[in-house]
């Protein structure tokens, strides 16, 4: 019955469509309509069927749909045509990303469109391009506080070259990731100004109060993301004589999904971007996007079915877009944004997983991978048709949101254990040479995340300021088998412009006034091309690190075993300093490779019994990849060098 109104509103939909949409030609977009209407109109009932004016916006969320189809250019419907035919695409071993700012690493978008050589050298053919959207010049957050939703910021260039860089890496076999944020405006967006000047209708796309009453009860659930900056989760406008949600910063208004004008504008502006080339959308703080009294306001059930309906609206118009879900979230909720369906994706393809992250930081600074393996076992399982982001570093802070069960099976107290972390990262862990800085630190709970570049974490800073060459070894060493095990683990790994050139803490921001309160700027930097030109020079910090991950990506891309078809099996070992798994081709299982790693800063043996069991004879010698030499037992076991990793095969 419900099924037969949902397609009599379709009808009616469609004759009442806009006379220039309704006469377009568009025999794809109808048939995907037809396809998706069902789900789509579905979830919108679900959210918005108490609203008034049901009909009109579902009119209005349609007319939104053509619009964006009719504008969409053929080469682009062509590779919507190609993805929906080979639907696993993403799946394929041969994509590894990097996450850059364009203004830091090339100035502007023709100096990143001059510099794509670098990318493609090292290996790279997926780039994700930080936020470059019109923002305030100094409450901007770093991009995520938008001021126009269609605008380049003239520092970078315009809307033209980003087609142009879109399409010049099309060229090159490369996809481009951009960066949407969903949850939140900047204060002095449009809508917000118009909110300020009292029109209810734009203080109805925000959480506006005359009051704190409200407020308060919020509040009262509610964890605090910069309890050191931005306490609170309200800010108080004068110029409105209103209370108005900022979860972020004071000054990143909350948008609020309860109003379906405000999804139907964002759907249009998801889909205005997948129309200026995008492949990939990541969707900024999807985990905050439905806001409950008596919640964490994170996670809720409505945040998913919003991420749903925006993902059968880019099936209508832009099939071939994939979503990145930035959900920096407890391990076992992450999985839920890929949907809750047994083989697709129903909201988003791809998700950070911040866990694996969080896990490898831990084996750094414990030298064992106790708790790693414990937190592998316990990662939930991803879609068939969805793939993980593994990445070390990001632009932002480390958070070490892994499971306390976890942590208590390895043999440690949960908070005592993260007090540890935390002290190792920022130095004041006696012995520790990691020189980052804590991040959000909360002085009511002791919480805290960290600050820093990978190079600087892992010890290489503190070794080039000392000139101990047995120092830097192992940081280099730490730097590369921490790729070693993204490059390998199942999913698309994502490496950190200049993470491959060793680059190291910048201080610089410090003398900035609108970025001298937030330390993740310290792994901000502005790229050093000067230092990149040493990966040229034998025997030079940058010349081995960048060689020995362009190995990595290069053999990567050769292992069919590496694709992500749910093909990895942790193996357990007896010893707990290693890491053991193995990745199988499922269309060849005797395609497949063995991967090992040693965190600590000794040798360690490996019993071979274990590895036998998974029929791996390594007595009789099995080839490493990375060195193209044969690896042999000796006296029933496998003796790993200090701070090593393996990709071994039959």
């Amino acid at each position: 019955m419900y099924e037969q109104a949902s397609h009599s509103l379709l009808n009616e939909i469609l004759i009442e469509l806009k006379p220039e949409i309704g006469k377009h030609r568009m025999r794809h977009f109808y048939t995907r309509l037809g396809a998706n209407f069902y789900a789509i109109h579905s979830l919108f009932r679900l959210l918005y069927g108490d609203r008034p004016a049901f009909k009109a916006r579902m009119l209005s969320l349609v007319e939104t749909l053509a619009s964006r189809d009719m504008e969409r250019a053929p080469g682009l419907r062509k590779s919507d045509l190609a993805r929906e035919k080979d639907y696993n695409w993403f799946l394929s071993q041969k994509w590894v990303g990097m996450a850059l700012y364009c203004d830091r690493f090339a100035d502007d978008l023709k100096g990143l469109r001059a510099n794509l050589s670098y990318l493609q050298e090292l290996g790279v053919n997926l780039l994700h391009v930080m936020p470059m959207l019109d923002c305030p010049p100094d409450n901007n957050d770093g991009g995520y506080a938008v001021r126009d939703f269609f605008r380049i910021d003239p520092r970078y260039g315009t809307t033209e070259e980003v087609e142009s860089l879109a399409a010049t890496l099309k060229k090159r076999d490369m996809l481009l990731a951009l960066d949407i944020v969903v949850n939140h405006t900047s204060e002095e967006h449009e809508w917000a100004r118009r909110a300020r000047a009292g029109e209810q209708k734009y203080q109805d796309y925000y959480y506006v109060f005359p009051d704190r009453e409200i407020p308060d009860h919020y509040e009262e659930t509610m964890p605090e993301i910069f309890p050191e900056t931005a306490p609170g989760n309200f800010t108080w406008d004068a110029e409105m004589g209103k209370w108005v949600m900022t979860v972020f910063n004071t000054y990143q208004w909350d948008l609020n999904y309860r109003n379906p004008a405000v999804l139907i504008e964002m759907v249009d502006i998801i889909l205005f971007w997948a129309n200026q080339g995008a492949d990939i959308l990541r969707l900024d703080a999807v985990a905050f996007l439905w806001k409950k009294l008596g919640s964490v306001c994170q996670n809720e059930r409505e945040a998913h079915l919003i991420l749903q309906l925006m993902k059968d609206c880019c099936q209508v118009t832009a099939p071939g877009v994939l979503f990145i879900a930035e959900a920096i979230v407890a391990p076992g909720e992450i999985s839920k944004y890929f949907g809750e369906d047994a083989i697709n994706a129903k909201e988003c393809e791809i998700a950070y997983n911040a866990t694996l992250m969080a896990l490898l930081w831990d084996a750094v600074a414990t030298r064992s991978a106790a708790v790693l393996g414990q937190g592998i076992t316990s990662l939930p399982n991803k879609l068939e048709r969805a793939t993980w982001l593994n990445y070390v570093r990001c632009h932002d802070d480390i958070g070490l949101g892994f499971d306390d069960n976890d942590i208590r099976r390895a043999g440690f107290d949960p908070h005592q254990h993260r007090r540890f972390l935390i002290d190792y990262f920022t130095g004041r862990y006696p012995g520790s040479p990691a020189r980052g800085l804590p991040f959000g630190e909360n002085p009511k709970t002791g919480d805290a995340r960290i600050s820093g570049s990978l190079a600087s974490l892992v010890g290489l800073e503190s070794a080039l300021e000392s000139g101990d060459e047995a120092a830097i070894d192992a940081a280099i060493r730490t730097i590369v088998l921490l790729h070693s095990v993204i490059l390998a683990f199942g999913g698309i790994p994502l490496l950190y412009y200049g993470d491959a050139i060793g680059t190291l803490n910048c201080l610089e921001y410090l003398a900035d006034p609108a970025k001298a309160a937030d330390n993740r700027w310290m792994h901000r930097s502005t790229f050093n091309w000067n230092k990149a030109k040493k990966r040229h020079e034998s025997g030079t910090v940058e010349q081995r690190i960048f060689n020995a991950l362009k190995k990595m990506i290069a053999l990567r891309k050769e292992v069919t075993a590496f694709a992500d078809f749910d093909n990895r099996q942790l193996l357990n070992v007896a010893n707990p300093n290693l890491l053991a798994f193995s990745r199988t081709d499922p269309q060849n299982s005797r395609n497949r490779v063995l991967v090992l790693v040693n965190f600590n800063d000794a040798a360690q043996p490996l019993a071979i019994d274990g590895l036998r069991g998974h029929g791996f004879f390594v007595a009789d010698g099995m080839r490493d990849l990375c060195t193209g030499e044969r690896v042999a037992a000796e006296n029933d076991s496998l003796i790993l060098p200090p701070l090593s990793c393996y990709w071994l095969t039959d």
